[in-house]
C-alpha cells in the first residue's frame, strides 16, 4: 500500500463520516452500533475500503428522507438485520478457521 493509497483512504474514510454526522441522532446512533458489531464480527470486505458501511449510509439517507424511523428501515432486532447483510460475506472467523 503506497502513502497515496493510504491518503486516499483517510479521505475516503472522512467523507463517510460526515455522511453519518448529517444523519438523524437515531440513525447515527444505530449505525454506530452496526459498526461496532460489524469490526467485532470482521467480514473481510470491511478492510478494504467503507463499501458496505457506505452502502448502509446510503441506505439510512434514504430511510431519514422519507421520514422513515430507523427500527423502520432496520427493523427491531439490529443484530439480525447485520448478519442478513454479511450472511454470504467471509469473515475472518472463515478465514482464520476459528
Amino acid at each position: 500500500m503506497s502513502i497515496r493509497d493510504i491518503i486516499e483512504g483517510k479521505k475516503e474514510w472522512r467523507a463517510h463520516v460526515a455522511r453519518v454526522k448529517a444523519l438523524p441522532k437515531d440513525y447515527q446512533i444505530v449505525y454506530k452500533e452496526i459498526q461496532k458489531y460489524l469490526f467485532k464480527v470482521g467480514p473481510v470486505e470491511l478492510s478494504e475500503g467503507t463499501g458496505l458501511l457506505s452502502g448502509i449510509v446510503d441506505l439510512f439517507e434514504e430511510g431519514a428522507a422519507s421520514g422513515r424511523g430507523v427500527l423502520e428501515v432496520t427493523g427491531h432486532d439490529v443484530a439480525a438485520f447485520c448478519d442478513e447483510l454479511i450472511q454470504d460475506s467471509n469473515t475472518y472467523r472463515d478465514i482464520d478457521g476459528f
